[in-house]
């Protein structure tokens, strides 16, 4: 079987940036930063996603590229005491995307109704309880999601997730800027800008750490085997750290216009109530069509805001879904169209919890959550740190991060060679225990 590979490296930093701008970026930055004190939780997010992300991310990508092998082989390649590791990787898929694509299913439902001038249907406020509490149309949406993401990757990795990418990236780059300038001109935006950019070091406590770091792995598809499944497929010539580095320029870029859309609309509208600041994960769903309905050209406002989120989700779909592809493809021997089916179809089923769990599902919540919830706490609070946390130990400490130093380096030189291993070794492990421990005193 001919290995897969992007055409160039920025086949490659487009693609890893399209699964790292997704919903982390555009729904979830947007509400954190919002309740945890606007500019403050900006500070820290962008501290310990410079801090932490770059090396774990480069760590991960150079283990790809190494091994030259998807997920569940890669770490076996380092070393053979590896193996479970690869295997939680390929897991943490299967808990997060069925979740991710019931989402990727309401976006639709939303950008369809503002594409056909029916956003005041939206911004009724029982509109998405009504909506989520159905069983056919959160489900007729998920199986929509999931069949563009699907249709993407049956054309393979260059003329599927790069040509993809390619065109999505720019195009949500592009609609985040126009979004974001014309709510900038909107009377009292700029009292939300000045609450998103000013930090409030009053507001400032543990649980902010917490979240952001929480953000930091949600948002770039960290220990979820999106950079290894990705790593394999980037040439030994392209740099990786050039890359790690332009990948978060992207990330923290989305990130930063998402929170002043959302902020600065916010405040244009509500003068920043508490219960708007507040609102949580409702926030992109209930809060802000209410917010857009009283805003000029709210149809188009509204439109241009739910596409922009619907590139982000489906970038980040793709991704996810490549991981346990490549895993068929690479153990079963399963031709491409063969494993996007399979995993389609397990998808689907995986998500029809949370897609129900709104409906018929309603009564059945672990830990007092929904289903959704649950799946997003789990697979997201407390697995992801986790491997994080195993995955640094193993390389710091039975691997040697000196192997992935030189596998780094093999494109030229590696600047911040010391500080990756020093990282790697010592105060990753040691800050992913803190955290592991602060979010689970706080549960």
């Amino acid at each position: 079987m001919n290995k897969p590979t992007f055409s160039n490296r920025l086949g490659f930093v487009l693609s890893a940036a399209g699964s790292a701008v997704g919903l982390g970026n555009i729904w979830r930055f947007p509400y954190l930063a919002a309740e945890y004190g606007g500019g403050i939780f900006l500070l820290v997010y962008i501290i310990i996603t410079l801090l932490f992300g770059f090396p774990i991310m480069s760590m991960e990508i150079a283990i790809g590229r190494k091994t030259a092998s998807a997920s569940v082989d890669a770490y076996k390649e380092l070393n053979h005491r590896g193996g479970f590791i690869g295997w939680l990787t390929a897991g943490i898929t299967l808990i997060t995307l069925p979740y991710y694509c019931v989402i990727g299913g309401w976006v639709m439902k939303y950008a369809l109704i503002y594409c056909t001038g029916n956003g005041n249907t939206a911004a009724d406020t029982d509109f998405f309880t009504q909506y989520t509490s159905q069983a056919a149309q959160p489900v007729m949406f998920q199986i929509l999601f999931l069949l563009m993401a699907g249709a993407i990757l049956l054309c393979g990795v260059k003329n599927g997730i790069e040509n993809a990418n390619r065109f999505l990236m720019p195009a949500l780059i592009a609609l985040a800027v126009i979004t974001a300038v014309y709510t900038l001109t909107l009377d009292g935006a700029w009292s939300g800008v000045a609450y998103y950019l000013t930090p409030d070091f009053s507001r400032f406590s543990f649980k902010t750490v917490l979240a952001a770091t929480g953000q930091m792995f949600y948002s770039l598809s960290l220990s979820s085997g999106i950079m290894i499944t990705f790593g394999a497929y980037l040439g030994k010539k392209d740099s990786i750290e050039h890359s790690v580095k332009q990948i978060e320029l992207f990330d923290i870029g989305i990130a930063f216009l998402s929170g002043l859309i959302v902020l600065s609309a916010v405040f244009a509208v509500s003068g920043g109530e508490e219960t708007a600041l507040t609102a949580g994960t409702g926030l992109m769903f209930q809060t802000l069509p209410s917010v857009f309905s009283q805003m000029p050209y709210s149809d188009v406002i509204g439109a241009l805001f739910f596409i922009l989120v619907f590139f982000a989700a489906l970038s980040s779909a793709i991704s996810m879904m490549e991981v346990d592809i490549a895993n068929l493809i690479q153990h079963l021997h399963l031709k491409r169209w063969q494993a996007v089916a399979v995993m389609t179809g397990v998808f689907f089923v995986l998500g029809l919890p949370s897609a129900l769990g709104y409906s018929i599902w309603n009564d059945l919540r672990p830990f007092g959550m929904y289903i959704l919830d649950f799946a997003d706490f789990v697979g997201n609070s407390v697995i992801t740190p986790i491997l994080a946390l195993i995955s640094c130990l193993f390389v710091g400490w039975v691997v040697g991060p000196e192997v992935l130093s030189d596998e780094i380096a093999s494109d030229g030189v590696f600047k911040r060679r010391r500080s990756f291993e020093f990282i790697i070794k010592w105060i990753a492990p040691l800050f992913i225990t803190a955290v592991l421990i602060g979010s689970f005193l706080e549960i």
